[in-house]
């Protein structure tokens, strides 16, 4: 669902940015730039995962990222056997979604992530690494760790994935996510060449904010604010 209604809003986004026949890019920077249609996919995106989290938190954890899936694994708040069938789940979700998208509306499926002309792999992996970093950080301290705002963690974990996007569509098509370039290229049957950049940029950036997650737990930065999550009867010690 997530990818579903992110693919098909993208498709929106780029009608008339492209020959109706011609197969494509979401990559800002292949399609024209315009901001207008930056920020609709953007928008499109945020608001799918954020709807969709809200919807799933209870049923999965709401997770549809291999990376934020791997980050979990590597903070072992999921067992092996857990992350594997997630990741299964992920992969063949961004396949179907896919296919539906394709079969659905009569554009040609123009949601596949590539990099820019301008854009080096190595500057591909790194966007795809930092902005992949934010989003997993977003996650880590509004769903993970349990507070009393955790409950509209959805709406901060799709503003993050808005702000990503921004940046990263025009330059890599703002992935941040393996599975949601995946399943574009088999429907489509095209892996472009910097196809892996998918794969180990979001891996590094998930580790990164594992590193960072864990570096302000030994700190214990909760003691920085403490009282954050008290409301004005605990301030004051009442019951």
């Amino acid at each position: 669902m997530f990818l579903f209604f992110a693919f098909s809003g993208t498709q929106v986004a780029n009608i008339g940015s492209i020959p109706s026949n011609t197969p494509n890019t979401t990559t800002g920077a292949d399609t024209g730039f315009s901001p207008a249609v930056l920020q609709y996919i953007a928008l499109v995106f945020a608001f799918s995962l954020m709807v969709n989290v809200w919807i799933f938190f209870r049923i999965s954890g709401g997770l549809f990222n291999p990376a934020v899936t791997f980050a979990m694994l590597l903070t072992k708040a999921m067992s092996p056997l857990r992350f594997t069938l997630l990741l299964v789940a992920q992969l063949a979700g961004s396949i179907f979604a896919s296919f539906l998208v394709s079969v659905l509306f009569p554009t040609p499926l123009n949601v596949r992530t590539t990099l820019s002309a301008d854009t080096s792999l190595a500057r591909g992996v790194f966007i795809e690494a930092v902005l992949t970093a934010e989003l997993v950080f977003t996650i880590f301290m509004l769903a993970m760790e349990k507070h009393k705002a955790t409950y509209i963690a959805p709406v901060g974990i799709g503003l993050a994935l808005f702000i990503a996007e921004l940046v990263g569509v025009y330059y890599t098509g703002g992935s941040l996510n393996p599975a949601r370039s995946f399943g574009p290229c088999v429907v489509t049957g095209i892996f472009d060449q910097e196809h892996w950049i998918y794969w180990v940029g979001p891996g590094i950036g998930a580790i990164l904010a594992v590193v960072f997650y864990k570096f302000i737990k030994i700190l214990e930065y909760e003691m920085a604010n403490p009282g954050q999550d008290m409301d004005d009867k605990e301030a004051r010690g009442e019951k």
